[in-house]
């Protein structure tokens, strides 16, 4: 499957997943650097979730739009980012703006760094 570009929003089937990993069949963001995405067969993303309720430390919402359409408001949860065999994506459902992927940006740097 070719195609993959940071910023973009894909169906990912998260199954099968273990203790508090996301499960299903879900959106996710990809984060990986573009440089690298064609260099291997893992691709590096961040679950998005609709249950815009439960909103944990890092999480960034992002309101439906026809960009990204999806189909509520949801949240994408930083804490989450994992990396995932590029057979498990399923299908290109949209993108995110640049005001977005900024935010994403700067609570990954604060996850992984604590700056």
């Amino acid at each position: 499957m070719k195609g993959f570009r940071r910023g973009q929003i894909w169906l990912v089937n998260f199954e099968p997943s273990f203790g508090h990993e996301y499960q299903k069949v879900r959106p996710a963001l990809v984060v990986q650097c573009g440089k690298y995405i064609e260099s291997g067969n893992l691709l590096t993303v961040i679950p998005i979730s609709s249950q815009i309720n439960n909103v944990a430390a890092l999480d960034v919402l992002i309101p439906a739009n026809l960009q990204n359409r999806l189909m509520k408001d949801s949240l994408i949860k930083v804490k989450h980012v994992s990396s995932f065999d590029k057979r498990r994506f399923i299908k290109l459902v949209g993108l995110v703006d640049e005001a977005t992927s900024r935010r994403v940006d700067e609570h990954l740097h604060l996850f992984m760094f604590c700056k």
